[in-house]
């Protein structure tokens, strides 16, 4: 039987509002300096039920309000050692450094694995670029820092993506896309190896108004430009997020 769909949360409902406001994305709105970045920590570990990642709530104000997140933040002066720093060394400074200010748990930036980075669509008003890292998580307890959230839970990937489907928390499709590429290895080393092999994931992202909905659509998308051509009309990578749960699509073409 078919999963009954449910209204999107106010955050995404209102984000149809702001679509007027993007624009077409040029080649260098992934690198544009005067975007903000920030970087993150997907912490990982073993549990009899396979790998556990650290998620931890949002206050209700500020940006990602109210939202399940993974550590991290913005980057700032101290993560930028020299001029010459290309960007993933400061924004794995910043991930260990926010992870630890906000968890009190130590990773060290050497061993960060970058798994993805997300430029959000060029126009909208809140686009801060992200770098995302795994981190295999070592002993240690969660010490939250009560100004950054006010909840923790380590919990299997497959969990939270079931209560956000439920309408019972808040994601961002960043973070929602990254339980989903993680959920089905069996213990932590597979989730790393895998990591590892695939090497960084670039979502470069464009938002439109479909009929079901926002959609955010990923350079593969056949109608990431606008101009699908028949041949290409079946390559799809895209999230679409007008109801719960969203769906996401992630096809290539047959050849």
């Amino acid at each position: 039987m078919p999963q009954s769909k449910r209204p999107a949360d106010s955050t995404f409902a209102a984000l149809a509002a702001t679509l007027g406001d993007a624009l077409p994305r040029r080649p260098e709105d992934a690198s544009d300096p005067t975007t903000p970045v920030a970087a993150t920590v997907v912490m990982v570990r073993d549990s009899d039920d396979g790998p556990e990642i650290l998620l931890i709530e949002r206050p209700d104000r500020g940006s990602f309000a109210g939202a399940w997140v993974f550590p991290g933040g913005k980057l700032d002066s101290d993560d930028h050692r020299t001029d010459d720093d290309a960007e993933e060394l400061p924004a794995r400074r910043a991930a260990a450094r926010e992870t630890f200010e906000e968890t009190g748990l130590i990773v060290d930036p050497d061993s960060l694995i970058p798994l993805s980075t997300w430029d959000p669509p060029p126009g909208l008003p809140l686009r801060i670029r992200t770098w995302f890292f795994v981190a295999h998580a070592h002993q240690g307890t969660v010490a939250l820092a009560a100004d950054e959230a006010v909840d923790s839970e380590w919990l299997r990937p497959l969990e939270m993506l079931e209560r956000h489907s439920n309408g019972e928390v808040t994601l961002y499709p960043p973070t929602w896309i990254t339980l989903h590429t993680l959920a089905h290895h069996p213990d932590v080393n597979s989730l790393v190896a895998a990591t590892r092999l695939a090497g960084p994931q670039q979502f470069e992202t464009m938002a439109r108004l479909g009929d079901d909905g926002p959609i955010m659509l990923w350079q593969e998308d056949a109608e990431y430009h606008g101009d699908a051509t028949p041949e290409a009309s079946r390559a799809r990578h895209r999230i679409t997020l007008g109801a719960l749960p969203w769906v996401y699509t992630r096809e290539v073409n047959e050849r």
